[in-house]
């Protein structure tokens, strides 16, 4: 028994905590048929979880070894900040999902021109007024139009309409250019011809319905931040704005390599091997972090085929599911050892998940080792791998900026725990919860092996060492598609 299952223990029988959720095994998706999880995913403490130079002093290995769980976050934001990739200008059409790299600013006035708001009239003076023709600009020759019935007048891209003359009036649609000497537009259901003459209940008010030049933006204004995220309406107002590409920070390329020989890709599981549940998972999160993910890969238990990946890599991050702790096909420790990488964060204060590391290669490149239990890779993907995107592409460096900040200080959202949750004696626990009204409830299927909770979850809860009562505020990990 290891010295943290040992206080567990004690705590459980002094009635001070629980270990609920913190026996996690050490495969990617199994539940046995008595719902007991497969494995066991082993403490930070575990032999062989330590930094990768056993001469390294004390002082040094504790630096990276036992985090607490906000200074591991404030370690990945840090780590993230200082690897931005380069930014990029893209077409419009190839910018969306990433962000900013500049703020954009308006390259015209929008609207670039006075712009007719409805479709209607264009009208000078207080009415009535006679209309024009469209064609060459003298009055109609007919009393039988109608607003309905008269040619089309003005339209949308017509080029410096002739001046209107005071007193009269011509059809113009939605988005025309208005013609010099417009008082206003009259709406089409407001105005009628009778007698050669356009007819309104009442008189439109000076400059109605009419979109004045720059009312949007003039030339030149910010009109959003460096690192805003490029979404369809961002696309739009850039094109609106005058872009053709966009200034852009490339999204980091990450690769997903897939540990472990017990692993079945497709089929039921059967003869002792579980399906592999974060292969299919880890890759589609990260997209939705902010990366380009370029492949997924099972590797199995081969060590070398781990350090070849590890070597070789051409990714800006590397994540690994599994094999982070001590057991004798656990290669990503000694694969580390024997790339001279350097280790960041080497285990975390945290349930689900605490054998969870960070490493930066020689490459520059950093990976993210993820437990190898499915709940509890979803705790280091949100704990190490969300922070360190989040500040490689600009989206929130808050906490590389600030320092190892404290669970008070994280700019995280706040919401009322509406259900009992026991905290763990000594470390925080990250707990499966719905949004429900303006609280969160906490969800069953919370082990580190199963995924039914947080499959059907808004966000994870941060439940700080020793817990807190129901009702109190708890700071919450938002899933990205929430």
């Amino acid at each position: 028994m290891s010295g943290d299952e040992l206080a567990d223990a004690l705590a459980l029988a002094n009635g001070r905590g629980d270990t609920r959720g913190t026996v996690p095994g050490g495969t990617h998706g199994g539940i046995r048929g008595d719902g007991r999880p497969v494995g066991r995913e082993p403490g930070p403490a575990s032999r062989g979880s330590g930094p990768h130079d056993p001469r390294a002093p004390h002082d040094a290995q504790d630096a990276v070894r036992h985090r607490d769980w906000p200074a591991a976050r404030a370690a990945a934001a840090r780590a993230g900040a200082g690897r931005w990739p380069e930014p990029a200008a893209v077409p419009l059409d190839e910018a969306l999902g990433h962000r900013l790299a500049a703020p954009l600013t308006a390259l015209t006035d929008l609207p670039a021109f006075d712009a007719s708001a409805m479709d209607g009239w264009a009208v000078s003076g207080p009415g009535p007024w006679e209309p024009l023709d469209p064609e060459d600009g003298t009055p109609q020759g007919t009393s039988q139009g109608t607003p309905h019935t008269t040619p089309h007048g003005i339209l949308a891209g017509d080029d410096r309409p002739a001046p209107l003359p005071d007193g009269h009036a011509v059809r113009i649609a939605t988005g025309a250019r208005i013609p010099p000497g417009t008082t206003a537009v009259l709406r089409s259901e407001y105005g009628e011809v009778r007698d050669r003459r356009l007819r309104a209940s009442g008189a439109p008010q000076h400059g109605a319905d009419i979109r004045p030049r720059g009312q949007e933006c003039r030339a030149g204004d910010h009109l959003l931040p460096g690192g805003t995220p490029v979404t369809p309406a961002v696309l739009g107002l850039a094109a609106a704005a005058g872009w053709d590409e966009l200034p852009v920070v490339r999204r980091p390329r990450a690769e997903v390599l897939v540990l472990g020989d017990e692993l079945l890709a497709s089929g039921i599981p059967s003869g002792g091997r579980v399906r592999d549940a974060l292969g299919p998972m880890v890759g589609p999160w990260l997209t939705a972090l902010g990366a380009e993910v370029t492949t997924t890969r099972r590797l199995g238990d081969d060590a070398g085929a781990l350090h070849a990946a590890l070597e070789e890599t051409a990714a800006d991050l590397v994540v690994t599911t599994g094999g982070t702790a001590s057991g004798p096909v656990d290669h990503v420790h000694p694969s580390l050892r024997r790339l001279e990488a350097e280790l960041l964060v080497d285990g975390v204060r945290v349930r689900p998940g605490h054998p969870m590391l960070l490493a930066r290669l020689p490459s520059g490149a950093h990976l993210v080792g993820l437990p190898g239990n499915p709940l509890a890779a979803v705790s280091g993907l949100l704990t190490l791998a969300e922070p360190l995107l989040r500040a490689a592409t600009g989206a929130g460096p808050a906490e590389a900026r600030h320092g190892e900040r404290s669970a008070a200080d994280d700019p995280l959202p706040r919401a009322a725990l509406l259900g009992e949750v026991q905290g763990h004696p000594r470390d925080t626990r990250l707990v499966p919860v719905v949004q429900d009204g303006g609280g969160v409830r906490p969800l069953r299927f919370s082990g580190p092996a199963m995924l039914r909770g947080i499959a059907a979850a808004t966000a994870l809860a941060v439940v700080p060492p020793g817990g807190v009562p129901t009702g109190a505020g708890v700071h919450l990990l938002r899933l990205p598609w929430a």
